[in-house]
């Protein structure tokens, strides 16, 4: 149950943090009010109260951020870019945290390090630093004592949402469970080793490919020496932010259409073909090299596709191009959690209204990011919970066409993704190893043709011998037939009821002594009794209510 007496000195900050922003529903959680159904702040009310709870709040706002299946658009708009207003620690603190981790004398691995860090957020810092071989890196440092804070809030947002989970919204949405995934996530973000395998298994997976060169996208190196669970040593690459390149003028236009091929060929891969992907593309992750190669920075956090909704993904893709509600539907409930009672028809509807509006538009003018997040609307209207990884899904493609239409306005998603639609297919068809694939599917045929006459003549065995058993299960068949046995029941009684009464009336039309008119007066009154306790029943049945 819920309990905010531990921690009270935090409990006290965040209801001074909550009250002086206006959010009315989380202050009434706060001061034991009843827990009614949830009712967001605005955008930047939710915002502004993520930024001044601190580090572990901002980062948690980063990662609802990743969530539009749970989220409203405007609210992932809002939160995407979030940044921690923190300083620096200063490098004193820093020089500690390193020294032990390294377990030996900092000038026995660096030749130098700039103490002034060059980026700050929300877990850690990054300097700049040189190896004793002159080698050139970027060293991530966790900000001390972020691993006791972010114990603290992770037991507070555990209690919050013990509480929000009594409501119709918590039940929906399981808040209980989607409150361990992402206090997991918080804690997954503190293991630096974590981003460095991530970051190598990106590096192994874009250097093969027959999309684009491999040559000319670049992941940073890893130096697992000098890596542990809070310091995070990678190559240094020097670039600029994609939207601040500086191109040759001449041949900007088609540079920009090469580079924006290559980035997207390049997530396509990730997403469609390997299943794990960069779930962070914004544009201070993807540089341009001043060799005229892309990077991409920061691979903390990564999505991953199993090969069934690589496929279903895909086929949405074509459902949304194509505006087929009917299928979009399908597809839609096929990528569901299972056990979730929805009605068909009033999903497709939702779906044809959310399609009616692109009718008349051209492909060109079709922004991908936009109807991804409204097939995601359309999920929560119909209280559909899908996948998490649905949400990094849809909010990686966003940021990566954000990413790509401000480098190059031109650029449409589907036309980049067209000409690699029949390779996707052959791949989601046949693997990677289609020869292998052919021969199990051969395989699977004999096995299908060898048993068939044997379960065929056993199917026929059983029809002609009488002894074919069939399993039916209807719905609410069981409802079906309690109401039946009712009004049989109410029929039986009815007739018994008119048989008395009948019987009643002609004994009395016939009484000829005072023994057959007392038997008389008899069946009336139980007539009468039955008759008006079959009455009572049907009327507190509700049956005759309008």
């Amino acid at each position: 149950m819920f309990a905010l007496t531990q921690n009270t000195s935090r409990q006290k900050e965040i209801a001074e943090v909550v009250f002086r922003n206006g959010w009315d529903y989380m202050r009434g959680l706060i001061i034991g009010g009843k827990p009614d159904e949830p009712r967001l702040p605005s955008p930047t009310v939710l915002r502004n109260i993520l930024i001044e709870l601190g580090p572990v709040y901002v980062k948690l706002g980063q990662l609802l951020s990743t969530r539009p299946d749970l989220l409203p658009g405007k609210y992932v708009d809002a939160l995407t870019d979030l940044q921690a207003r923190v300083p620096p620690v200063a490098w004193l603190e820093v020089e500690n945290l390193i020294r032990q981790e390294l377990g030996k004398p900092i000038e026995e691995v660096f030749s130098s390090i700039e103490q002034q860090a060059i980026a700050a957020g929300s877990i850690g810092q990054v300097h700049r630093a040189t190896l004793r071989n002159g080698q050139i890196v970027a060293l991530k440092v966790q900000r001390p004592g972020i691993d006791i804070v972010v114990e603290q809030d992770i037991s507070l947002i555990k209690n919050l949402a013990e509480l929000v989970s009594l409501t119709d919204f918590g039940k929906d949405f399981d808040i209980v469970a989607l409150a361990e995934e992402f206090t997991n996530a918080l804690r997954a973000e503190l293991d630096f080793t974590s981003e460095g395998r991530y970051t190598e298994q990106l590096k192994r997976n874009l250097n093969n490919s027959s999309w684009f060169d491999p040559q000319k996208i670049v992941i940073p190196q890893v130096y697992w020496n000098i890596t542990t669970a809070k310091i995070l040593t990678i190559e240094w690459l020097d670039g600029t932010p994609i939207l601040e390149a500086e191109l040759p003028v001449e041949k900007q236009d088609k540079q920009r259409r090469e580079i924006t091929t290559l980035l997207f060929r390049a997530f396509f891969q990730q997403i469609y073909v390997d299943g794990f992907f960069h779930a962070d593309p914004h544009p201070g992750n993807i540089f341009y090299l001043e060799d005229g190669r892309l990077a991409l920075l920061d691979c903390g956090m990564v999505g991953r596709l199993d090969p069934r909704t690589q496929q279903i993904l895909t086929e949405m893709l074509l459902a949304v191009v194509d505006l087929d509600a009917q299928r979009c539907s399908q597809l839609t409930l096929e990528l569901a959690e299972s056990g979730q009672p929805v009605s068909l028809d009033r999903l497709t509807s939702d779906y044809d209204r959310m399609l009616r509006k692109y009718f008349n538009l051209s492909i060109s003018e079709i922004n991908f990011s936009e109807v991804f997040y409204e097939v995601l609307q359309v999920s929560r209207d119909n209280k559909i919970r899908l996948p998490s990884n649905m949400g990094l899904y849809a909010k990686t493609l966003a940021n990566l066409e954000g990413v790509a239409r401000g480098f190059d306005p031109e650029i449409n998603l589907l036309n980049q993704i067209k000409p690699l639609m029949s390779d996707l297919f052959r791949r989601q068809l046949f693997g990677d190893r289609p020869v292998e694939t052919l021969l199990r599917t051969a395989l699977d045929i004999k096995s299908l043709y060898l048993r068939s006459p044997r379960q065929v003549e056993l199917f026929l065995d059983r029809v002609t011998s009488e002894t074919l058993k069939w399993n039916i299960t209807i719905r609410d068949f069981d409802l079906m037939r309690i109401s039946l046995d009712d009004s049989a029941n109410r029929l039986s009684f009815s007739i018994i009821v008119g048989s008395l009464i009948i019987g009643a009336a002609i004994i009395s039309t016939s009484a000829s002594t005072n023994q057959l008119s007392i038997l008389s007066n008899i069946l009336f009154a139980a007539a009468s009794l039955l008759g008006l306790w079959l009455v009572i029943s049907i009327l507190g049945s509700g049956r005759l209510r309008q």
